[in-house]
């Protein structure tokens, strides 16, 4: 069949097959994180949960479209060599669920920025535009797909489409990486007792933002360079498994972290001792066996030299209050 037509099966279909188990493999893992979440956080306010929620059943969809596509592939049109290039619906649509998951989880990062940078739109504005033209183009890529059915007439009239949807999420996720970097360092230069979680932190950041920002460069590489070949497509696949992973990771450290932090907290109290303050004053009045008494601090006469020595306790307690959105 490859010879007829000229398509190297193993760089097109093999490597569909091998993006699908891999996007299966990682849709079991996004799954899991779900479940950990509404497990360990089940107080969590409504607007968190059903992001989880949508995440999740966002991640199944585009698991199912995958192999709805595959199943056309392999078994629907098994030795029609006139379908080789055509494009199913299937497929067509998991590009916009990949492009409708990435929207809510840049989304979720943006507001997170928004907190950390004490609410300054010019901080987070460029997130949000290029968000948003970023779903914009995942759905033109989609209508586009279904309108021509073809690879190769999809590449030749709109070649430009695709690659200006992998580039904007690119830059919106070095925006968020490079945004989050900067602004938890400057929290961390401002002092305070939350250096540890603050280092994790920026850690998690750098691990979340470089994963989702390779794939996608990656699969834009291949698009640009070999587009008659459907690896780009393959790494396609498994572009919206890591940004669902990432948005689940990220939540479901914040239980980590206040373990980092509260063993930080008990290490620097741990030495800490209440402070006794001895004052020297005059008696104004003292009884005739030279000793005053009261609720709240002890006098005691030195009879010799007509003073009294008070003896005051002072009890300092700190409450420490951070949010998780911190």
């Amino acid at each position: 069949m490859s010879g007829n037509t000229g398509v190297d099966i193993s760089r097109t279909f093999g490597a569909l097959l091998i993006g699908s188990l891999s996007a299966s493999f990682l849709s079991g893992a996004v799954t899991i994180q779900s479940l950990v979440y509404h497990k360990l956080y089940p107080t969590d306010e409504a607007a968190l949960k059903i992001l989880v929620l949508a995440i999740w059943l966002l991640d199944a969809c585009h698991t199912g479209f995958i192999w709805a596509s595959q199943w056309e592939y392999f078994i629907a049109f098994y030795g029609n060599e006139g379908k080789i290039d055509y494009i199913p619906t299937t497929l067509a649509l998991s590009i916009a669920t990949t492009g409708i998951l990435t929207f809510l989880v840049q989304s979720f990062f943006a507001h997170r920025i928004f907190l950390l940078s004490k609410r300054k739109w010019s901080v987070v504005a460029p997130v949000v535009i290029f968000a948003v033209l970023r779903l914009m183009s995942a759905a033109a890529t989609t209508g586009t797909m279904l309108h021509y059915r073809s690879f190769i007439q999809f590449r030749d009239n709109v070649r430009w489409l695709f690659t200006l949807g992998l580039a904007l999420s690119s830059m919106v996720d070095i925006w968020i990486t490079s945004s989050l970097f900067i602004l938890l360092k400057r929290s961390k230069l401002e002092g305070g007792s939350l250096d540890g979680v603050i280092d994790t932190l920026i850690l998690y950041t750098f691990e979340t933002g470089s994963v989702t920002c390779a794939a996608t460069v990656v699969s834009m590489i291949c698009w640009i360079v070999i587009p008659t070949e459907l690896i780009f497509m393959a790494l396609h696949f498994v572009i919206g498994k890591f940004y669902a992973t990432s948005l689940l990771v990220t939540l479901n450290t914040r239980r980590g972290l206040r373990d980092v932090q509260s063993r930080g907290s008990s290490s620097r109290s741990g030495g800490r001792r209440a402070a006794f303050v001895l004052d020297n004053r005059r008696a104004t009045r003292i009884s005739k066996d030279g000793f005053i008494g009261s609720s709240s601090q002890t006098r005691y006469q030195d009879v010799g030299k007509g003073t009294v020595t008070e003896l005051q306790i002072n009890v300092e307690r700190s409450i420490q209050y951070t949010r998780d959105s911190f």
